[in-house]
């Protein structure tokens, strides 16, 4: 049994579309789980998000078709059990290097025998509507482990982390691939494409599902074609200006 309509899309074949969240806000999170997303990220890796304020976001997805997700700041069981707790069914775990660091993250995200998540989920029932025996027998089934490779550490151990028990999706983080190899914001960088495009390789010849970053239609169509099953199409403060700078475009000022 499984809550998580992401996996069930890309289980299928299926793309999954969602977008980053960094404004601690309930209400964003509303308008953006009303815009036909199938994810939203809460970051709170970058975002100046807080544990009252994720809860809260993460709520405000109930009652749509969009399943809230998180990015905690570090590969550590206690920033990602709280999320869990509150009805998050994902955690993308950021600078995965090795296989025993992607195994670790998955593993904090499963209740035992597949893992090592304690117990207390006291408010995800209620984000799902059930009672609590009921999410407890879904959740393991349910919740999606996400690794980031923006490292050129990751991309030479590749092979490997994607052999790790319980990963579901890598995301290839190209602007963080390029800081990490000393080329900051030069994604075109033929060192930082060189990279991803062997770590492209791997993902797609593994069971873990390909995700990354769309910069427009036209780039996630193309990333589509070439196998990509969890693509990111934007941040919530990047779609802000956009509408902003679109609406005051062929606007005479006087």
């Amino acid at each position: 049994m499984s809550l998580n309509r992401v996996k069930d899309l890309m289980r299928s074949g299926k793309p999954a579309f969602g977008a980053i969240v960094t404004i601690p806000s309930a209400q964003v999170m509303q308008v953006m789980s009303r815009a036909g997303f199938d994810l939203l990220l809460i970051d709170m890796e970058h975002g100046a998000i807080d544990l009252p304020s994720a809860h809260a976001m993460i709520a405000a997805t109930a009652g749509t078709d969009t399943v809230p997700m998180a990015r905690i700041a570090a590969n550590a069981p206690s920033l990602a059990k709280p999320l869990l707790d509150a009805g998050a069914l994902g955690i993308a775990v950021p600078m995965v290097c090795t296989r025993a660091e992607a195994e670790a993250a998955a593993s904090a995200l499963r209740y035992p025998p597949l893992g090592n998540r304690l117990w207390g989920p006291f408010y995800a029932p209620l984000r799902w509507n059930m009672p609590m025996p009921e999410y407890m027998r879904a959740a393991n089934e349910s919740v999606l482990s996400l690794i980031t490779i923006e490292h050129p550490d990751a991309v030479s151990n590749i092979e490997e982390i994607v052999l790790a028990d319980g990963i579901d999706v890598a995301v290839i983080g190209p602007g963080d691939m390029a800081t990490s190899m000393g080329h900051y914001g030069q994604v075109d960088h033929p060192d930082v494409q060189a990279a991803m495009l062997r770590a492209e390789d791997v993902i797609l010849r593994s069971n873990v599902a390909l995700g990354g970053v769309a910069f427009s239609p036209e780039h996630a169509n193309r990333l589509i074609a070439k196998g990509y099953r969890m693509l990111f199409l934007g941040f919530d403060w990047s779609l802000l200006q956009r509408g902003a700078h679109q609406a005051l475009a062929g606007i005479e000022r006087r």
